[in-house]
């Protein structure tokens, strides 16, 4: 379930939504009971519902 892949996202990874990539890459603010605020470049702060979407790590290289 992805309730469990989005859990590990701790405030100040980088995450991209992949339903809104041109959203860009968002810096996680919170993770609280599954909803978690993500700071995104182009859309700004969003709140998310972890049990709806599947936010994707971003690793720099």
């Amino acid at each position: 379930m992805s309730d469990d892949l989005n859990a590990m996202l701790e405030p100040g990874m980088l995450v991209q939504n992949p339903a809104e990539p041109d959203w860009g890459t968002g810096q996680v603010q919170s993770n609280i009971n599954g909803r978690i605020t993500v700071n995104f470049r182009e859309q700004g702060k969003v709140v998310i519902d972890g049990s709806h979407v599947m936010l994707i790590p971003v690793y720099k290289a």
